[in-house]
């Protein structure tokens, strides 16, 4: 009896700490669960590292990626040129360094007007419904009905060839992917019972979009824009070499790939290496985007 009158009842936590944990327990399960992934971590080091190329290539480029000297092209790989020289005796190491600015720039700038617009698209047409969202979903299948190279060529033969153009084409092609994820994202969020709770207290439409629907559906988001990155691209490399994409000199991977494909078996170091590029920056997205879908999504987990 005595252990019972002394004994103290554990102390509770306070709802507002109750709540912190709530919101924040998941996304850390999710960063444990990424860090177990053996491939995820080797995609996420890799596109840190072309990341930090990228940022710091005016420090580390060993040379001027647009200074020609044309006695030295063609030369081999050497302590000199690492990955040798092109046709007009340009350093390719540094060409690939300051070309991860442009590749790079390229995939997030185009995914992240992709995600806008196609969660803006995607949100109002889940959430109203009716004659909205069959607009907004016909307006998703006409873009889908056509291949995505060649709706990017078409975008950018409009508008023409240039880097810019080429994001911009990018950025369109994938707005169907990223609407039709947050339409069928809402249309089962918005019949939880906290959503009609908030409709029932009077809370306004937009309120509820950017405070309960929106924060809901960022984990597909996320993943899907990680290999959204990657794709975008293997679509700007391709523009690029199809020379609708970055125009000379601009050292952008495709672009290099164009300009050295006569050079195949004379100089084959200037083929592979912008190739290998675009190769490991891929892999690197798609590594950490299936990482990505492994930790957050509850359907993968056991």
């Amino acid at each position: 009896m005595a252990e019972l009158v002394n004994s103290t009842p554990p102390l509770m936590p306070s709802p507002s700490q109750a709540a912190e944990e709530l919101a924040v327990s998941p996304w850390k399960e999710g960063w444990k669960s990424f860090k177990k992934n053996k491939a995820a971590v080797i995609g996420l080091g890799i596109v840190v590292f072309f990341i930090l190329l990228a940022i710091f290539a005016d420090l580390i480029a060993p040379h001027p990626f647009d200074k020609q000297h044309l006695s030295d092209k063609h030369l081999s790989p050497s302590a000199a040129h690492w990955f040798g020289t092109d046709e007009f005796g340009r350093d390719i190491l540094s060409r690939i360094i300051f070309g991860a600015r442009l590749s790079l720039g390229v995939g997030f700038l185009s995914v992240a007007g992709s995600v806008v617009a196609g969660s803006f698209l995607g949100i109002i047409a889940g959430y109203y419904g009716k004659w909205v969202d069959t607009i907004i979903s016909r307006f998703f299948d006409i873009l889908l009905a056509f291949p995505s190279i060649l709706l990017a060529i078409a975008v950018v033969s409009v508008l023409g060839p240039s880097l810019r153009n080429a994001l911009i084409a990018i950025a369109i092609i994938n707005v169907p992917t990223f609407g039709r994820l947050l339409r069928s994202r809402v249309l089962s969020v918005k019949e939880e019972e906290y959503i009609t709770a908030a409709k029932a207290i009077g809370m306004k439409d937009g309120r509820i979009l950017l405070h309960h629907i929106l924060p809901n559906s960022l984990a597909p988001i996320i993943v899907q824009g990680t290999l959204a990155i990657a794709t975008a691209i293997i679509e700007a490399a391709a523009l690029g070499f199809l020379g609708m994409g970055a125009q000379a000199p601009a050292p952008e991977w495709g672009k290099m790939l164009a300009d050295s494909k006569d050079f195949i078996i004379e100089a084959p170091w200037t083929v592979i290496f912008p190739g290998l590029s675009i190769m490991l920056t891929v892999l690197g997205f798609n590594l950490m985007g299936d990482g990505l879908r492994d930790a957050l999504d509850p359907r993968m987990k056991k």
